[in-house]
């Protein structure tokens, strides 16, 4: 007996603008917060909304050709990272330099969620950006858990947004980034060392063009969230 079709997938809701508030965004890489959530941190920060970025890794990884030199590079990484914020107006980063591209013991962990727990509560977030559940790179997929037990442990009330970069989701929001479209693609510019590896302004931006079909018609950029439930 075959199964009964599926639905059909929702619509998401569509966003003119991001919710106000304070906000905290979690990257696994040095490039993953302008990849994922950039045009959303541009829009807070054209609101006068506080942004504080995280990035959780060094990102040292991301050179497996050895095209610079290995001492410098993960120094190179947050160079280009903070120059890609600042292309989005945001000046408040810090940068854990934790290595990537491990696999994690349970003590790190739970390194991890002290770190989290730690910047949630210094910041005071009204909004969370951390990447989506289902995020195939497993640096994103560990970020993902160690934010979402990091806000169970403090009992954030907030809200948690999750956003795509290495896997499309379905979303159940997409945010209008056209006004700030090329304030996205200028940063992700700044991130000379991998746009040498991949060609991530052509790919992310084309996501984020997919992301304009449903509401505006294929015109102009938007970027997809989804409901983080913890």
């Amino acid at each position: 007996m075959r199964d009964a079709d599926p639905p059909p997938t929702p619509e998401p809701a569509a966003w003119q603008d991001v919710p106000r508030g304070r906000v905290l965004a979690f990257a696994p890489h040095p490039d993953d917060e302008v990849a994922g959530p950039g045009g959303c941190l541009a829009l807070h920060r054209r609101a006068g909304d506080f942004v504080r970025v995280i990035v959780a890794t060094t990102g040292a990884a991301g050179d497996p050709e050895q095209r610079y030199p290995a001492a410098e590079y993960a120094a190179l990484r947050e160079r280009e990272s903070r120059a890609g914020l600042a292309e989005l107006g945001v000046d408040d980063a810090v940068y854990w330099g934790q290595p990537d591209n491990m696999v994690l013991s349970a003590s790190d962990i739970e390194l991890g969620t002290q770190l989290a727990a730690k910047a949630i509560a210094d910041a005071a977030p009204d909004i969370v950006y951390l990447p989506w559940s289902r995020e195939g790179h497993p640096d994103h997929h560990n970020t993902h858990l160690i934010v979402i037990a990091a806000m169970r442990r403090l009992h954030f009330t907030g809200r948690a947004l999750g956003y795509e970069v290495w896997n499309a989701m379905v979303p159940d929001f997409v945010v209008d980034i056209s006004a700030v479209a090329e304030a996205k693609r200028r940063a992700i510019r700044a991130h000379t060392s991998q746009l040498a590896y991949t060609d991530f302004e052509h790919t992310i931006l084309g996501l984020n063009a997919y992301r304009s079909m449903v509401h505006q018609r294929g015109r102009g950029f938007a970027e997809a969230l989804c409901r983080v439930v913890y």
